[in-house]
């Protein structure tokens, strides 16, 4: 607990900045006025909503440069992650509710699905003065939450976004599987390496490594993201408190990859790490990738185009978070 706003006799007094995402996919007109009537019952609470990309880390730094104590995101991952660029390094607070479609970030932190109800939850959190500070992955000086991925995941993440919002909104995580088979199928380079990756490890006994990849994932927390109700879990030891883990597949061959698909979901007790087609390395502190053409990364779920030099690393203590009462151990 680092702001003194966040203690018992002060939470009154608190200063909030509601950010909503009007397109998001679980955002509607009474689910934001519900929501804004409870966040305004006990705080002074201001509301902003997004117009455009971008937005949301712009509306974050201003909240941060006038004192905000916290600012609340409605609205899916991508919004939650422009606002966490707008609010690392400073004292103000970042709050979820999910909003969007998958809402990775939201339910690996505990809340619930239902907005109104993370609602509830997150107004607990402040009353308890729940507020921790956690690491942040960078990778190319943009910040993510959850995962920066490298590759195929983020030609699959082009392909969503080319359907615009209206599927995206209404088609959900079906639109995500035939936009894998898509990929796959049509849109990238399945049979050679797209990039060379190294990193160094905390570890001492791993150091540094290298290797060529297809698809390579940075993780800030786990899991990478939710197939309906059910985690894909990569590397459940990496959390909001430890250094990064990155996994890199090596192949594309569907035969090679659904074991690994498999592991993932938590059917067996196989780990992902027993694939040979993965390099798996965690407490990873830094590190760089070289693609042997320009190569699409997304993180947190957003796409941002494509690069041949990528630097990441892992920022400790980086945000102010908001956590639900009771979450799991995941700092």
């Amino acid at each position: 607990m680092t702001n003194s706003a966040f203690s018992g006799t002060l939470i009154n007094t608190m200063k909030l900045l509601l950010v909503v995402n009007p397109s998001a996919s679980s955002v509607t007109a009474r689910t934001r006025i519900v929501i804004q009537k409870a966040l305004s019952a006990d705080h002074r609470l201001e509301v902003a909503a997004t117009s455009r990309r971008g937005h949301a880390t712009r509306l974050a730094q201003s909240a941060a440069n006038d004192n905000f104590d916290l600012v609340v995101v409605l609205g899916g991952d991508g919004t939650l992650n422009e606002v966490a660029n707008g609010l690392a390094g400073t004292e103000t607070a970042l709050a979820a509710l999910p909003g969007g479609s998958t809402n990775v970030f939201a339910r690996t932190i505990g809340l619930p699905d239902d907005p109104v109800e993370a609602t509830g939850s997150l107004l607990d959190a402040l009353e308890a003065g729940s507020v921790r500070r956690i690491g942040l992955g960078v990778m190319n000086d943009r910040y993510f939450l959850f995962h920066a991925g490298i590759g195929f995941d983020a030609a699959v993440v082009e392909q969503v976004e080319r359907q615009g919002g209206f599927l995206k909104r209404f088609a959900g995580h079906p639109l995500f599987v035939a936009a894998t088979i898509n990929t796959w199928l049509r849109h990238y380079n399945h049979k050679e390496p797209s990039f060379h990756i190294s990193s160094s490890s905390d570890d001492a006994d791993i150091g540094m490594t290298e290797t060529n990849g297809m698809f390579a994932v940075c993780l800030n927390t786990d899991p990478y993201t939710y197939l309906g109700s059910r985690e894909i879990s990569f590397s459940p030891e990496t959390n909001l408190h430890t250094p990064l883990a990155v996994v890199t597949f090596q192949s594309l061959s569907p035969s090679r990859l659904l074991p690994v698909l498999s592991s993932a979901l938590g059917l067996g007790n196989g780990h992902i790490n027993d694939s040979p087609i993965i390099d798996y390395q965690v407490n990873v502190s830094e590190g760089s990738v070289s693609g042997y053409d320009p190569v699409p990364w997304q993180v947190d779920g957003d796409y941002l185009g494509k690069e041949k030099e990528f630097t990441f690393r892992h920022e400790a203590e980086a945000l102010n978070l908001i956590l639900p009462l009771g979450t799991r151990d995941i700092y």
